[in-house]
């Protein structure tokens, strides 16, 4: 049974919402999870876990969130060989080029710790409906088919 850590960061709810619904996924198909919030978080605790989730969303033009700048700085120092990662996020298309760019962040930050990424990004618009669910469970499924 894979183990699973989903990690958040949230202002409006919404990407805590991203992070209930992975988790939720994530058990039903059988994974043992833990879901924290960033600030709440040591980015070192992804080495305990077989799937590491970063749910974020992404502050005014394109900027990391503040509470998560020093998991952010942490993790990309850690050695993740072996493990299985994915990112996904809300974001707010007003924003245009700045849309959800927090997800893109934490994917690179993701590739220098070595881990695979088990399934593509997902950048969700505001609060998940039908189809951002549909998608979510989609990459929660697909980082169990790598991971296993």
């Amino acid at each position: 049974m894979p183990t699973a850590h989903v990690v958040f960061a949230t202002i409006t709810g919404n990407n805590e919402d991203v992070a209930d619904i992975v988790t939720e996924k994530l058990e039903e198909l059988g994974c043992q999870v833990k879901e924290t919030e960033i600030s709440q978080t040591d980015a070192a605790e992804f080495q305990q876990a077989d799937i590491c989730v970063v749910c974020a969303y992404t502050y005014d033009e394109g900027s990391l969130p503040d509470e998560g700048l020093d998991f952010y700085d942490d993790l990309q120092a850690l050695d993740l060989h072996g493990k299985i990662f994915g990112v996904t996020g809300s974001g707010d298309t007003f924003y245009g080029d700045f849309y959800n760019t927090t997800v893109d962040h934490f994917e690179q930050a993701f590739k220098l710790t070595g881990a695979t990424q088990g399934a593509a990004s997902v950048k969700i618009n505001l609060e998940p409906d039908q189809a951002a669910i549909d998608q979510l469970d989609a990459f929660a499924s697909q980082l169990v088919v790598q991971a296993s």
